[in-house]
């Protein structure tokens, strides 16, 4: 193999660099724009393209030493940009540690491309170091996946790779099957398994990328028309998107939706639909529910799918698995309402009009109720009389001193996140907790609840936040101490990288305090619950944070919550919510 002049032990040429050449240039081609990296020694061909592909300024690169973080950062990425991102892994155990990023990208709908490095066929199965069998690993979790055989400097090598590129990118989006999500490359190299990669700056990248193509409709799904006066509610479940609160607004109908649905405003939003739900003269009248998305957030909703008098309509335009908790749901790609029926009947209107108002007054009547809403009297502010005057101010210092509980901290988070922001939520209490008390707020919000595991929820934020637009103001991800410890890898920045404006708040009450309303809790010995299930844990969050590099707060009172939430620090950053068990 020749050297490279004048850089002895430097090759010119290597069939693992040009096929990583012609894979990662045709992937940029196709409007990928950010590669995350987990560096070694099989994956080097990979990794030094990539950092050339940066060089000149064709992607952004992330380079990560934790593989499962790698993982859900270009999970993050692929959500906001609804674009797949790269992941590059070396072989081994690496390979295994991007399967949980792999399971909620399949659950989820979210494309996403795994490029794994491996051995050649003649080191396979014979115990050769970091050596397991990688092809069809993550089973059918993915819906493209290939062994590519190492290259061998063959003519048409090349060309081969591009279109195994083309593939992979079409079967993330789900252009053709209407299922997108996570795809697996299997790539083979032999040594030498790098040379050096030739500079790439008169190479012709398109400046924004093509875009992405919408996934077709899953075939088979039709379009269903709805006229019925039947008695109906509107669900919306995480990912559920703008289009739940159209129908239920142009149909007339109650709209039940998640924080994460991306639905959870308008007119016929019911926030209090848990309660409302377990009610017979709500719940025990509905006929019909309508779904959208993915719901996850109480028991109420599968309850009232798997009563034999609902009929159930799932509106499913995309995914490999459809929410149908009785498995008895009509499955459809759509749903409109007959632009040539009657307006809604006053019966209609009325119903929808009972679980409206009958929510309104019941969020009204926990802040009243609620011992940590301390609302001062305005009047008395105004007042001309000295004595009301101080009652106001005395008020109104008690109201900033408060300690801060899970509802206040889910309301003032709720009330400082605007549209140009980023709002992710972890799955802890603290999701369930907005859940129950925020009203209608047209604010992009994400959680990942396609398996609603605690793992990435850092990761997953932070490449929301890179991949977010130039404009977009603050991202935020809410969590429990539990999820921040179980992610804490995605605090480590490769040198040098861009750190987006990043807040993550911890509500830190010590421990996995969403069990204590489980039935467990009741059920388990003290000590055993305490110690298996609760799992306390005592982290100085913020040493924590300053080994990591990122900017500390702590906020104890409602007032010291309010100010660091209205003006968080450049750059990334963890807020501390100290809150009671």
């Amino acid at each position: 193999m020749p050297e490279a002049s004048g850089s002895p032990g430097v090759l010119t040429t290597s069939p693992a660099t040009d096929r990583a050449i012609a894979l990662l240039t045709a992937f940029v081609r196709l409007g990928v724009r950010h590669i995350v990296l987990s560096p070694g020694s099989r994956s080097q061909a990979l990794a030094l393209v990539a950092a050339e592909l940066e060089r000149v300024q064709a992607v952004e690169l992330h380079v990560r030493i934790d593989e499962r973080v790698a993982g859900f950062l270009a999970v993050g990425i692929a959500v906001e940009r609804a674009a797949p991102a790269l992941v590059i892994t070396t072989s081994g155990t690496a390979t295994a540690n991007v399967h949980p990023a792999v399971l909620e990208a399949h659950h989820s709908g979210v494309p996403l491309i795994v490029l794994t490095a491996d051995r050649p066929e003649e080191l396979r199965c014979i115990r050769s170091n970091q050596t397991t069998h990688q092809p069809g690993m993550y089973g059918p979790a993915v819906r493209f996946s290939v062994d590519l055989p190492a290259p061998a400097g063959e003519p048409g090598e090349s060309d081969a790779a591009a279109a195994v590129a083309e593939q992979a990118w079409s079967a993330a989006l789900g252009t053709q099957t209407g299922t997108p999500g996570p795809v697996h490359l299997n790539l083979a190299f032999r040594e030498p398994l790098s040379a050096a990669v030739p500079d790439l700056s008169d190479w012709s990248f398109p400046s924004a990328g093509r875009a992405a193509e919408p996934p077709s409709v899953v075939p088979g799904r039709s379009v269903l028309e709805l006229d019925s006066p039947a008695r109906t509610v509107v669900i919306a479940g995480h990912g559920a998107g703008p289009d739940a609160e159209e129908f239920a607004r142009s149909a007339g109908w109650p709209l039940l939706a998640e924080v994460s649905s991306g639905s959870r405003f308008g007119p016929n939003l019911v926030v209090a639909y848990r309660e409302l739900l377990a009610e017979p003269q709500f719940g025990g009248t509905v006929e019909r529910a309508v779904v959208f998305g993915h719901p996850t957030l109480s028991r109420e909703v599968p309850a009232l799918l798997r009563r034999p008098e609902v009929e159930v309509i799932v509106v499913a335009p995309t995914g490999a698995e459809v929410y149908d908790p009785d498995r008895s749901a009509r499955i459809v790609s759509a749903v409109r309402v007959d632009r040539n029926a009657t307006d809604p009947s006053p019966e209609s209107r009325a119903w929808l009009g009972s679980w409206v108002f009958t929510s309104r007054r019941l969020l009204e009547q926990r802040v009243v109720e609620g011992a940590d809403q301390l609302v001062p009297d305005v009047d008395a502010g105004r007042s001309h009389d000295p004595a009301d005057r101080l009652t106001f101010a005395r008020a109104e210092l008690a109201a900033v001193r408060a300690p801060i509980s899970r509802t206040m901290l889910a309301d003032a988070l709720w009330r400082f996140t605007w549209p140009h922001d980023r709002l992710v939520l972890g799955a802890s209490r603290l999701i369930r907790d907005l859940d129950r008390t925020v009203a209608g707020k047209r604010i992009p919000v994400h959680a990942n609840r396609g398996l609603a595991g605690i793992d990435g929820t850092v990761s997953t934020a932070i490449g929301i936040a890179l991949a977010a637009p130039a404009a977009t103001g603050v991202t935020r991800v809410l969590l429990g101490d539990l999820t921040l410890l179980h992610d804490v890898g995605a605090l480590l920045f490769g040198v040098g990288e861009r750190r987006p404006t990043l807040q993550v708040v911890i509500g830190n009450d010590g421990g996995g305090t969403i069990f204590d309303g489980l039935e467990v809790a009741w059920s388990a010995p003290p000590e055993a619950m305490e110690r298996v299930m609760l799992t306390p844990q005592k982290v100085d969050v913020g040493s924590l944070a300053a080994a990591y590099g990122w900017h500390f707060t702590r906020a104890t009172t409602r007032g010291e919550l309010d100010q660091a939430l209205s003006a968080p620090p450049e750059g990334t950053s963890i807020l501390e919510v100290p809150l009671p068990r």
